[in-house]
């Protein structure tokens, strides 16, 4: 949610005269993330999110979000799109695809605590099992070609080390047949920042965002991915909490049951979550885009995690835990 790409107001404007939302009051860019451009936006009607799509291609934003749109009609809190005129959930805004969804109200819960892993446990299985009868299918823009390419790009600015914990960690998840999994839509980045409560100290969550790495692809490594960043005990190290992870997971499977499979993979499920971040941080690190306001995270937060999971290999909780 960078910006790299201005809207001025008169071109918003403009561009707001396809949308039945009213005139144009206020707009506001957002300083965080790293993937798209993002603006706050209030007109007469009310309050969205502008987000114009800097690497995500045109042909693939009837997945992204016909998702939401189909997640939201299923019930689950997730902003619905904004149709234009031609019920369309995208057009073109200054060169790039853009979409104009509501705003949810709320805030991200960074601290969150074994009652709020569960509240997310139970949404994503609810979200997995939802998307059973979703059309579309999208191969992931941050699967084995990518992680390919990547890695090459990125080893001229490792260490010795580096280089060995990327190497084992690229043939484990190269090998290890996670394609084989239950799959389906996932949302593929379910960190906290892109989860809102409605009261940061309550667990009612007022919507999910930012599906701009929602892909066809396997349902425990989208629920790996939102464990990583869910339930670290000390980020210093990169440890898992076991409370925050049981709750996460017993909420989880008491709406769906993972399959003997799933649980067995679970250990490599967890290192590739964190082998595709460690990836795309060192990319935005070392290889960074221009852009204004651009945000990149600190690599070495996912160097700790993979080398944690590759270490510890967690497995599922067992009920005897």
């Amino acid at each position: 949610m960078s910006v790299y790409t201005n809207v001025s107001a008169e071109e918003l404007s403009a561009w707001l005269e396809r949308y039945n939302v009213g005139a144009l009051q206020m707009q506001a860019p957002i300083a965080a993330g790293i993937e798209n451009t993002n603006y706050f936006v209030t007109t007469e009607n009310g309050n969205y999110v502008l987000t114009l799509y800097e690497r995500l291609p045109a042909a693939d934003l009837p997945f992204y979000l016909g998702l939401m749109a189909h997640l939201a009609q299923a019930g689950l809190p997730v902003p619905m799109p904004e149709a234009d005129c031609d019920g369309q959930y995208f057009s073109t805004l200054n060169g790039k695809p853009a979409g104009l969804i509501a705003r949810v109200v709320g805030a991200p819960q960074l601290t969150p605590t074994a009652a709020h892993c569960a509240a997310i446990g139970k949404v994503l299985a609810r979200m997995h099992l939802a998307v059973a009868d979703y059309p579309r299918a999208l191969e992931s823009a941050r699967g084995r070609a990518w992680r390919e390419v990547t890695a090459q790009a990125v080893r001229p600015f490792l260490s010795e080390a580096q280089r060995r914990l990327l190497d084992t960690e690229m043939a484990a998840v190269r090998d290890g047949g996670i394609e084989r999994l239950p799959r389906g839509a996932i949302h593929g980045d379910l960190f906290r920042d892109n989860v809102l409560f409605v009261d940061p100290e309550g667990t009612r969550i007022g919507g999910i965002i930012d599906f701009g790495f929602a892909a066809t692809d396997a349902f425990g490594y989208d629920l790996a991915v939102t464990v990583n960043d869910w339930c670290i005990a000390d980020p210093a190290i990169g440890d898992l909490d076991p409370l925050r992870v049981a709750a996460m997971l017993d909420a989880y499977q008491s709406v769906r049951t993972p399959t003997s499979d799933e649980k067995a993979q679970w250990p490599l499920l967890l290192r590739a979550g964190a082998l595709r971040f460690w990836l795309s941080r060192l990319y935005d690190y070392y290889l960074p885009r221009e852009g204004s306001l651009v945000h990149a995270h600190d690599p070495t937060h996912f160097e700790r995690i993979l080398s944690q999971r590759a270490k510890q290999l967690p497995a599922w909780p067992t009920p005897e835990r």
